[in-house]
């Protein structure tokens, strides 16, 4: 007899269960909430506001997931660490370098899904997932942040954004660094325009290196709970947000 809660299997328009149904953490598909329906805008919307996202690799059914606990960023706890402190500094200073929001949405996450993954042999950025999360930000609740050097694209990062709540989804680099570098561009937007977390999904060593850390499924609903309700931000980026994380130098009130 399957010990675990039977999955809900989904048509298009059918609502999510509750995040009671999830599969636990000692489960072998921790998180998994339901199976099918579709991945149309209002699905996706009704899925992030419910602390559910996609996950599955092309050949099978649409697989919807809420882990137990959650890896979250509170950007006031972001930790940037030494060397990419230089690497930013560097960045900052350099004539040809800038960050910019939603300029290059498409190729961001065709980048994604191109990139190599570390113990992974594929991608789970398929065909499908790319169509809605293009619909998404043509909606206005998927975004990129993008790094450039010298008018070309070198890396980023795209998430999904609904109120003043963020979700982190995918991140790719050209160069070293690149990733890194649009990372800290969006703690910095956050930071700047009042967006405490960002969800982060899962944990991993590179993520907790970074600050983020693992709430309870419960306290990040609640949390998401309230942010989709709030004012969304404008999602542009201005260099000045970069002292949020690199306050200036004050200067010598004996000068």
């Amino acid at each position: 007899m399957n010990p675990w809660p039977p999955l809900t299997l989904l048509k298009p328009g059918d609502a999510f269960p509750p995040l009671s149904r999830a599969w636990p953490a000692h489960s072998p598909a921790p998180g998994l909430v339901a199976v099918g329906g579709a991945l149309d805008v209002p699905t996706l919307l009704a899925a992030y506001c419910a602390t559910i996202f996609p996950w599955f690799s092309e050949g099978e059914p649409i697989l919807w997931w809420s882990p137990d606990p959650r890896m979250v960023l509170r950007v006031e706890h972001f930790r940037l660490h030494r060397s990419l402190r230089r690497v930013v500094q560097r960045f900052r200073a350099s004539a040809g370098c800038e960050i910019r929001v939603n300029s290059a949405f498409d190729a961001v996450i065709t980048a994604c899904a191109r990139a190599a993954r570390q113990g992974q042999s594929g991608t789970w950025i398929g065909p499908r997932i790319l169509n809605a999360y293009t619909a998404l930000h043509r909606a206005g609740h998927a975004f990129s942040v993008e790094t450039w050097i010298d008018g070309r694209l070198r890396g980023g990062l795209y998430g999904v954004s609904i109120g003043r709540a963020v979700f982190g989804e995918s991140m790719f680099t050209e160069v070293t660094d690149g990733s890194k570098i649009a990372l800290a561009a969006l703690v910095a937007l956050c930071r700047a325009q009042g967006l405490p977390l960002i969800d982060c999904q899962q944990n991993t060593r590179h993520l907790a290196f970074m600050g983020a850390a693992e709430m309870p499924r419960a306290e990040f609903a609640g949390a998401v709970g309230q942010l989709v309700h709030q004012p969304p931000p404008q999602w542009r980026f201005e260099p000045v947000y970069w002292n949020t994380l690199m306050p200036p130098a004050p200067l010598n009130a004996d000068r």
